[in-house]
């Protein structure tokens, strides 16, 4: 209806438009002179914008805490409004304290806090100050800036590190927050789970209970860079973002819509990261001089520089069963701590069935898995909630929170334990049980028969290695569609066609096998080559079919798997040549499960030789060091796993009993 009136009001003016146009106006007929020499049209932007904030829920503080060597740490906080002794609740980040904070233009605390690094239900339910810092040498902090800075000593020759920064800066917001009430709980995931850690070291008085989730802990033996000695080269776009520039901006490039492709082309991860600049990267040469398991990485990982303290604040370790970038470190710190937890009220461990920090989203899925609940949300609720409340807010009742809490998989059903690894609260055992691989491809808990094939074998190729998932292969992200944090649980069922993939499979289960613990790799196998890797998957295999659920219908669940570089049999530190044909025992642990094979299930054991290109391909000839491994120097090998009576395969089995 608008149109036609539109158009008719045009027309009409028309004709009155047309006899203006010979009406000149005085002003047109005098132009205004120029501006004066010097002058300029006023800006519009104010010298100083001062938001007006009155409605908000909170008030946000930006700033700069001194630390003991004069370098200032920027730090948000945010307060709150009305609070009046509330604790604070503290996180260190090298991922931009005001990225963390600022997840929304809002008015009120939810929304600005809504995403990574935050349990935003409880910080705002519970009236927490909030507090986020950038570590030295990231955004808005002073400083420089060093990879998992290690304690002061042989590594770190300077006066500070982690556990000073954490004590000056609790130091300082407990004297100048004046809303609080001069209690400090430290938590946070990854990177910032790690922090937490270092707090623990000579922590401040007033630091009263930590919570390092899904925590860089060792990162040689089994988080971020290597697992093993094998390298996990899809790591480097990280270790470029994180250090190439302060505020890391600056971003590592794809060049491939399959990585695969892109680091095979490549040829090592030494060669790639020259073709990316990545040597200009203090942490990048670092790993190129360390690749095996020497005093760099040794006197930095957590769970021995914990070991050698004190326990003096209460902490909560929380583990993700699938967390596909830091599972090792969870488990090596409770480890590393609970010895010197002698009234069992200071070491507390939860173990969910999630993808590295899916504790703060939503736990009700994971890739195909279904829960049946929202375990992260529980967690938060039932676990976290109480557990911080109890020794941060004044007067708060001590709470049910049990030394372990864990999900157990294949049931579904959350178990409040007393100790890690335990099957149940009472009445039951763990006992040690090989799993054995044999002939003909079977999987059982009989002894080999010496009248059956010694061996089965395999042909492993570096130039089709074994991809770790379903190709095309997704760079590392958790945005823009990208699945990183689900290729745990993928189907395992395209590598166990695989010609190069051995698949060892049980008959159909006839009642439940409840494992609780790290299963433990006892592999005897040999290679024609000088060096090899072995990777060695734990499945559940689901029934050919199940109901109400068809994309689970023979599904291949890996509850646990992990990889071992054969260089490091005798020494972790010192690699050598294989001996070529020679059968060999490899004995490394899988990472921890607390798993139900249900009746119906079977269970299968998976051995390859490659897990691309999440792992650097080794050559199978012996190099001094593989990061610089030429074209000639990739050559295929034969790999045999014996099953033999003197030379048995199998997986030592963390398996639950009833007295």
């Amino acid at each position: 209806m608008t149109w036609p009136v539109r158009i008719r009001a045009v027309t009409f003016l028309a004709p009155v438009a047309g006899v203006l146009m010979f009406v000149q106006s005085p002003q047109a007929q005098n132009p205004p002179p120029p501006p004066a020499a010097g002058q300029s049209l006023p800006s519009e932007t104010p010298a100083s914008f001062r938001p007006v904030t009155d409605t908000f829920d909170y008030a946000r503080r930006d700033v700069m805490v001194p630390m003991r060597d004069s370098v200032k740490l920027h730090t948000v906080v945010l307060v709150p409004k009305g609070a009046k002794r509330a604790p604070i609740l503290l996180t260190r980040t090298p991922y931009d304290a005001n990225v963390l904070t600022g997840h929304a233009q809002s008015a009120h605390l939810g929304p600005i806090l809504s995403g990574y690094d935050n349990a935003t239900d409880v910080i705002v339910n519970g009236g927490y100050i909030r507090v986020v810092q950038d570590v030295r040498g990231k955004h808005g902090s002073e400083g420089d800036y060093v990879m998992n800075r290690p304690l002061r000593g042989p590594l770190n020759p300077t006066s500070v590190d982690h556990a000073t920064d954490t004590y000056d800066t609790i130091d300082w917001l407990v004297k100048n927050v004046r809303e609080s009430n001069g209690k400090v709980g430290i938590l946070g995931i990854s990177y910032d789970g790690f922090l937490p850690l270092m707090a623990l070291v000579n922590p401040h008085p007033a630091l009263k209970v930590a919570v390092p989730m899904n925590p860089m802990v060792d990162g040689w033996k089994g988080d971020d860079w290597f697992h093993n000695g094998a390298f996990r080269q899809q790591m480097m776009a990280y270790v470029h973002d994180q250090e190439a520039t302060r505020t890391s901006e600056t971003k590592w490039w794809t060049s491939h819509f399959d990585e695969y492709d892109m680091f095979m082309q490549a040829g090592s991860a030494g060669e790639l990261g020259r073709r990316r600049g990545l040597e200009q990267i203090g942490f990048w040469r670092k790993i190129l001089e360390h690749p095996s398991y020497d005093a760099f990485w040794r006197e930095q990982a957590m769970d021995r520089v914990l070991a050698a303290h004190p326990l003096n604040v209460p902490v909560m370790i929380v583990h993700s069963l699938w967390d596909q970038e830091d599972i090792y470190g969870a488990i090596a710190a409770y480890k590393a701590l609970e010895p010197k937890d002698s009234g069992n009220d200071k070491v507390f461990l939860v173990l969910g069935p999630w993808h590295h920090g899916q504790e703060i989203a939503d736990g009700s899925t994971l890739g195909a898995l279904k829960f049946h609940s929202d375990t992260a949300l529980y967690f938060r609720q039932e676990i976290l909630g109480p557990f911080l409340a109890r020794y941060l807010k004044d007067g708060a009742p001590k709470g049910e929170v049990p030394p372990v809490a864990a999900f157990e998989t294949g049931t579904n059903v959350w178990r409040r334990l007393t100790a890690w690894p335990s099957g149940c609260s009472s009445g039951c055992d763990v006992q040690r049980t090989p799993l054995y691989l044999a002939a003909d491809l079977t999987l059982g808990f009989s002894a080999p028969n010496a009248a059956a094939a010694a061996f089965d074998e395999y042909v492993s190729d570096p130039a089709k290695p074994v991809p770790f998932r379903a190709r095309p292969i997704q760079p590392v992200g958790y945005d823009n569609g990208l699945t990183w944090p689900q290729w745990l649980v993928d189907d395992q069922r395209e590598a166990s066609g695989r010609p190069d993939v051995l698949a060892f499979a049980s008959g159909v289960l006839s009642t439940p096998l409840k494992i609780s613990g790290e299963p433990i790799t006892n592999l005897v196998a040999s290679t024609t080559g000088t060096d090899s890797d072995w990777v060695v998957k734990l499945i559940d295999v689901y029934p050919d079919e199940v109901a109400g659920q068809p994309r689970m219908g023979g599904y291949q669940l890996m509850v646990a798997g992990d990889i071992f570089r054969g260089r490091y049999r005798d020494s972790l530190e010192i690699p050598k040549p294989i001996a070529a044909g020679e059968p060999l025992l490899y004995r490394f642990a899988l990472p921890s499960a607390n798993h139900v094979f249900l009746p119906g299930h079977r269970i299968m054991v998976q051995v390859q030789s490659s897990w691309f290109p999440l792992y650097d391909r080794n050559p199978q000839t012996f190099v001094p060091n593989i990061f610089w491994a030429k074209p000639g120097d990739y050559k295929k090998a034969v790999q045999r796993i014996y099953h033999a009576p003197d030379r048995a395969s199998f997986i030592d089995l963390p398996v639950v009993t009833m007295r």
